[in-house]
């Protein structure tokens, strides 16, 4: 799967273990140009690029989702975590994959957000 990991997550710590699973993971805080970017224009990205986005930002991210999906556009998946904090790595990483094994291509993502 490709994944865009917000802001608030790390590549390193949750990124890496992902990419071992054998998925093409992409981190905002870990590239420079996408500093600063809002969370709009985050779903945005991942959707131009075909990732589901992973975040802990999900008070901001819930109502984007819903907004987009009133207004009828589509995203590429959101993976929105509420209870976990940042670092607990790995519930965030056995969460994440426990929805790839249940939604495992990347069509059936689109316009689909679950929570952790």
């Amino acid at each position: 799967m490709r994944l865009l990991l917000d802001a608030n997550l790390s590549l390193g710590r949750i990124g890496g273990p992902l990419r071992e699973q054998g998925h093409d993971v992409r981190g905002v805080a870990d590239e420079p140009d996408l500093e600063g970017l809002d969370d709009e224009s985050v779903l945005e990205l991942a959707t131009q690029d075909e990732r589901t986005l992973i975040t802990r930002n999900s008070r901001d991210f819930a109502p984007i989702c819903r907004i987009w999906a009133e207004a009828g556009h589509d995203h590429a998946g959101v993976i929105l975590i509420w209870s976990l904090s940042h670092r607990q790595y790995g519930e965030i990483i056995s969460g994440v994959e426990r929805w790839l094994e249940q939604i495992p291509s990347a069509p059936a993502w689109h316009g689909t957000v679950v929570s952790l």
